[in-house]
């Protein structure tokens, strides 16, 4: 499930970085605002989980990303 997450991460943030669990979101130029935005949409259509802005805001890597879309279970 992870290089799933890691290609839809790759597409909707439109970027040539190739991603790991491990980056730091700061090194992601195309983590901003928008970025944030199109996240958010992407863990409601394709995960159905609602993430809100504080914990996004707190999610430092990668992985922070996929543990808030990642079911539990």
């Amino acid at each position: 499930m992870e290089n799933i997450f890691l290609e839809k991460l790759t597409e909707i943030l439109d970027t040539q970085l190739n991603l790991d669990m491990d980056i730091n979101l700061g090194n992601i130029e195309e983590w901003d605002s928008l970025g944030m935005v199109s996240f958010i949409a992407m863990a409601d259509v394709e995960y159905g989980k609602k993430v809100i802005f504080s914990d996004l805001k707190n999610a430092q890597t990668v992985r922070d990303l996929y543990m808030l879309v990642k079911s539990e279970g």
